[in-house]
Parts: C-alpha cells; structure tokens; sequence
C-alpha cells in the first residue's frame, strides 16, 4: 500500500512562504504522477498542481506564478514551493499519487487519485 506523509505546513503572514513536502513510501515513486489539492472548511478539495512521470506540470489558475510543485524520485519526495502567499491560501493541503497513466489535463481531478496523505494545515493571517 502507498502511504503518502505531508509536512511542511504552519503560520505565515500575508506575501510570506511556505514548502510543502510529501514523502512516500513506495519503491518506484517514478511511475507515480503526483498532485496537491486543498480543502477550506465547508468547500470542497480542489486541486492545486499536479506533475506528471515525465515533470510535466499543471497548476489551477489560483496559483500560477505563486506555486511550482516538483519531485524527486530519488527521494521519494514531492514538493510544493508557495510564495506571495494570500488568506485565501489558508486550507490543509493534501498531497495526492496516482499510478493510472493519465494525461496530464485528467490530473487535476480528485478522483483519478488513490492514494492520499493525511493533510497538513496552511494558515495565512492577513
């Protein structure tokens, strides 16, 4: 089973910076494409990034030019950079793998993901 752990999260202020780390536990994390959603309280996951077996990376339009997600297979480890960080930013981050060999655009969808972290919680004061 993939067990996926995030870390990384806590309290910033307005325009401050976080990285997000996920490290799975699987052996080929290299076949996995990986993602990162989000969930406020009383709305629904959403996506955030996603990067594909082959580094290709897509971002929700929220996020561009603030976030980049990246991945090293050597570490099993899956990264999110945030910068210029907003309120609206404030959710528990999930990090997300999925082993389907899916285009890039189908990534940004919840439900072509199995495997799950637990989530940590991202707090910007404003």
């Amino acid at each position: 089973q993939v067990q996926l752990v995030e870390s990384g999260g806590g309290l910033v202020q307005a325009g401050g910076s976080l990285r997000l780390s996920c490290a799975a536990s699987v052996r080929t994390f290299g076949s996995y494409a990986m993602g990162w959603f989000r969930q406020a309280p009383g709305k629904e996951r959403e996506f955030v990034a996603a990067i594909s077996r082959g580094d290709a990376a897509t971002y929700a339009d929220s996020v561009k030019g603030r976030f980049t997600i990246s991945r090293d297979n050597a570490k099993n480890t899956e990264y999110l950079q945030m910068n210029s960080l907003e309120p609206e930013d404030t959710a528990v981050y999930y990090c997300a793998a999925s082993s389907s060999r899916l285009p890039i655009g189908v990534l940004v969808r919840v439900g072509h993901y199995a495997y799950w972290g637990q989530g940590t919680q991202v707090t910007v004061s404003s």
